[in-house]
């Protein structure tokens, strides 16, 4: 099944390191960012792994939890843990899902349903479509989904800032523009008439008779 934005995000459960999930469930009001490995002990994914680690309690300050997956049994995902730690200098306190029959993977659309059953046997290179970030909203709709080349270690500062235009496009009649970040001017939708732009963006800006800028509501 393909998966596009807006899509509803497919549940399911699997074993975590930190026991089992309901995905759905586990999201509840929340914002979720899921990033998936195609295998344990990978360096790319150790440092990717690592740098979450690190930004996570940005993720909380967000309402947004993180959880990794990566096709490998969770016993693997346990014992990797302690390199992604020495390596990136902070404890993996999120939880990782193990996904060795490859049941996530396909219902994500990121392996192939003839892919097989079992993790066993399989090297990275089989499982390289299985580098993809996904963000999901509090009505479990995905907002965002970026696929990564095996050799090419994650930006997650770039998902922070996706994340906040996210919330903060949820909430205002606003978009972002290119490399927007916090603080900066923001679009005015086209959904807002010039009348109404006059009382809730005072004192904006015409750029363009179709793009508007005004600063960043709060």
């Amino acid at each position: 099944m393909s998966l596009r934005i807006n899509d509803v995000a497919p549940d399911f459960t699997a074993e975590t390191t930190h026991g089992t999930v309901n995905f759905h469930e586990w999201i509840g009001d929340n914002w979720a960012v899921l990033f998936s490995h195609p295998k344990d002990f990978t360096p790319v994914c150790t440092t990717e792994l690592g740098a979450v680690a690190a930004l996570e309690g940005q993720f909380a300050q967000r309402g947004a939890k993180v959880i990794g997956l990566s096709v490998d049994p969770v016993e693997s995902h346990g014992r990797w843990a302690q390199d992604i730690e020495d390596v990136g200098g902070h404890k993996v306190n999120y939880p990782i899902i193990g996904d060795p029959e490859l049941k996530v993977a396909k219902l994500y659309d990121m392996l192939a349903a003839d892919a097989g059953e079992t993790s066993e046997g399989r090297t990275p290179a089989n499982n390289a479509p299985v580098r993809t970030v996904f963000v999901v909203g509090p009505d479990k709709r995905i907002k965002l989904q970026i696929a990564y080349p095996m050799t090419t270690g994650r930006n997650f500062d770039e998902v922070i800032r996706v994340l906040d235009s996210l919330q903060l496009t949820a909430k205002h009649k606003v978009a972002t523009p290119a490399n927007w970040k916090q603080g900066d001017d923001v679009i005015i939708t086209g959904a807002v008439s010039n009348d109404e732009a006059d009382k809730i963006f005072p004192g904006y800006k015409t750029v363009k008779p179709y793009l508007r800028t005004t600063a960043q509501p709060q």
